[in-house]
């Protein structure tokens, strides 16, 4: 049975550089994915003005959605100014009522940005209260509650690494060697940030950066490149190895 799909991270280009594989992967077969961003990236160009640099960014986001035919959202965030409040938290609740998905993917609660944080947050209690209809979102979007929690799953953090470079390892690999030219393409669609990632994260290239992560993590499992993922199995979220079964020949432990 085909399965629908929502990776939500912070801003674009973030789903494409720790996940872009894996989405590659379930797209290719025929399962529905969305990307979506809390922010639409304003904060990330000193070239251009916040609403400039937000629909350049936007364009970009859907472009490199649509390598794979996804579909791209903005959840309506501003960089740099997502909190996990209740207001907050019931704008991700609707956007997950409005996408209805079978398995989430998110940020890493711990990692080096703010923003990542703060989206795992949200989006991990998003995912709780998603299937609890008198958790009211109508304000937002007027999708109903959905019939269960999702499935929800951990990307890895920038760098495999927390704030204080402690080394944060993944449960599982997926195997992306087979689709590295497709994640490369979906990364190079955000053309705008190779300036700002120059500037703010000192990164020459972040293509080679990526290639670098996924080198990193297929090390661990054994093969040429891999992306990391932890699933939550707090009480009440589902514990069934979902996202693993529909990757089974791809999927691989990892050795600490």
């Amino acid at each position: 049975m085909k399965k629908r799909i929502l990776c939500l991270h912070a801003h674009p280009d973030d789903a494409e550089i720790l996940a872009g594989g894996t989405l590659a992967l379930l797209a290719g077969r025929g399962h529905q994915v969305i990307i979506a961003t809390m922010t639409a990236g304003d904060c990330g160009s000193v070239e251009y003005g916040p609403q400039e640099i937000a629909r350049i960014r936007q364009g970009e986001a859907a472009k490199a959605a649509a390598i794979i035919g996804a579909e791209y959202y903005w959840v309506g965030f501003d960089d740099l100014a997502i909190f996990p409040d209740d207001t907050s938290r019931r704008r991700v609740t609707a956007a997950l009522r409005r996408f209805r998905p079978d398995i989430v993917l998110t940020a890493s609660p711990l990692d080096y940005h703010c923003d990542h944080e703060a989206t795992s947050k949200l989006v991990t209690d998003a995912c709780f209260g998603c299937s609890a209809p008198n958790y009211l979102t109508q304000a937002y979007d007027q999708a109903p509650a959905l019939p269960a929690i999702p499935h929800l799953y951990y990307l890895d953090p920038a760098e495999g690494i927390d704030r204080d470079g402690n080394i944060i390892t993944p449960k599982f690999a997926v195997n992306v060697a087979g689709v590295m030219d497709v994640k490369q393409r979906m990364l190079e669609a955000h053309e705008s940030q190779r300036a700002w990632l120059r500037k703010q994260h000192g990164m020459d290239d972040f293509v080679e950066t990526m290639q670098r992560w996924c080198r990193s993590r297929g090390a661990l499992a054994g093969v040429e490149y891999a992306e990391g993922f932890r699933q939550y199995g707090g009480h009440a979220y589902p514990r069934t190895p979902l996202l693993q079964e529909m990757l089974s020949d791809l999927v691989l432990p990892v050795h600490r």
